[in-house]
């Protein structure tokens, strides 16, 4: 578990997310760009005009699950995943990322 990016290798252009399992999510987002419908449509046409070659994904920090009685890591993981967008700035030209309102 942990945060991972998505980069266009053409633009430069970056989604950051984070997931409970980094291996699955990777599969996940890649299916659903293949098959059209990816729930950011900026990436998704990028993808399209690009192809699936010119995406890489990267593992940017993983969390441990350190402590055997906690079961939920969402907020940490979250936590992790703001730091990362504050410092990555995600947005517009940068990125894939939708700024919170």
């Amino acid at each position: 578990m942990g945060v991972f990016q998505v980069i266009n290798l053409v633009n430069n252009k970056i989604l950051i997310g984070s997931s409970n399992d980094l291996n699955a999510i990777w599969n996940r987002i890649r299916t659903q760009l293949r098959f059209g419908n990816f729930m950011i449509d900026d990436l998704q046409n990028d993808w399209k005009k690009y192809g699936e070659g010119n995406f890489k994904y990267e593992i940017l920090s993983e969390l441990k699950q350190d402590d055997p009685d906690k079961t939920d890591y969402s907020k940490d993981i979250k936590a992790l995943e703001e730091l990362y967008l504050e410092e990555l700035q995600p947005y517009d030209e940068r990125g894939y990322n939708r700024r919170k309102k």
